[in-house]
């Protein structure tokens, strides 16, 4: 918490004023999915990364490119392919020969150095190449030929995934998944909505969106979300809510027993405290509720746990798990 609220609260004012700016200047060329904006606009102020995923043509890739321009920050993109090597992402060591004739090893930086990464159908790419990101989004840094190399600041990976039922798609690994911060799931839009769509992006020109914050002015309202202060209520409905999920937790319910293979690990409850301060930034307060918990546990937690075959088999639905994990936990908040 910072030492001077009075402090924190012009701070928390002045971000809310910028990040304000940032949802109009995004709104120019991503119409509607206020919900999807607001949960990348979090995963970026948690200074985490962001998996999106949904059908081709949703605008998964407009989002990221928009996000980019109005963040500030030197943006790479990957198109990811099944025959893409992990070289191809994080650089190599090339042999080059000097005018005198001396040879020596040269790094050329791959494209993850930058600030903002698009992985572009991640979940196209082997799982070789997949885990090449671990390092990079875990500890800021890849290592090549024994050396490390430190990546620029801030650094956010926003992927972009096809649902795993398409055809010539790969399941990212579970240690791939928990990195990241938040799972978006895009949907398709509602009619009046892809109305505006058609008639907004068809035509001789598109809208522009203009640059709001800076990577310095990213990394200072970063630096505010961590010192927003947490009420002891949220903090135990934190722990309450990723806890209940595990099924070898001597308190799960018998439903998490029954369908649940594996739950959420501590990394969750992490991105749950860091997530729910983002959101009560972005809504003007000063201070996360149990309001910020509920909205955001579905895409803190649905890549962070999976169903068991026998679950699978019954049609069960991941999401009414976690439906039904939040309502028993806000409904205990409420009783008491």
């Amino acid at each position: 918490m910072a030492d001077d609220p009075k402090k924190l609260t012009e701070q928390i004012e002045r971000t809310g004023v910028l990040l304000a700016s940032a949802r109009q200047n995004i709104a120019k060329r991503i119409i509607g999915q206020d919900d999807v904006v607001e949960q990348t606009l979090i995963t970026l102020l948690s200074g985490g990364h962001g998996l999106l995923v949904g059908a081709p043509g949703l605008g998964k890739t407009r989002l990221v490119e928009t996000l980019g321009k109005v963040m500030g920050l030197t943006s790479h993109r990957v198109q990811f392919t099944p025959d893409l090597m992990p070289a191809d992402i994080l650089g190599s060591e090339v042999l080059e020969t000097s005018e005198q004739g001396q040879r020596a090893f040269r790094f050329v930086k791959g494209p993850v150095f930058c600030q903002l990464l698009m992985a572009d159908e991640i979940n196209r790419a082997s799982p070789r190449t997949q885990s090449a990101l671990l390092q990079a989004m875990q500890e800021r840094q890849v290592t090549i030929a024994g050396h490390e190399h430190d990546l620029p600041v801030p650094f956010h990976v926003l992927a972009t995934q096809n649902p795993i039922e398409q055809e010539g798609t790969y399941p990212l690994p579970e240690a791939q998944l928990d990195r990241f911060l938040l799972q978006i799931n895009i949907g398709f839009p509602e009619r009046d909505t892809e109305r505006e769509i058609l008639l907004s992006t068809t035509g001789f020109q598109e809208a522009v969106a203009d640059a709001v914050f800076t990577p310095a002015a990213l990394m200072a309202a970063q630096a505010v979300v961590r010192q927003m202060p947490v009420g002891e209520s949220v903090v135990e409905c934190i722990l309450d809510l990723v806890r209940s999920a595990r099924p070898e937790e001597p308190g799960a319910s018998d439903l998490v027993r029954d369908a649940v293979s594996w739950g959420p690990g501590p990394r969750a409850a992490q991105a749950l405290m860091l997530a729910t301060r983002a959101r009560a930034l972005m809504r003007g307060r000063l201070a996360p509720s149990i309001d910020d918990v509920v909205a955001l546990a579905h895409p803190v937690m649905r890549h962070r746990m999976a169903l068991g075959f026998a679950a699978l088999a019954r049609g069960e639905d991941l999401g009414a798990v976690i439906s039904s994990l939040v309502d028993r936990i806000s409904g205990k908040e409420e009783a008491a």
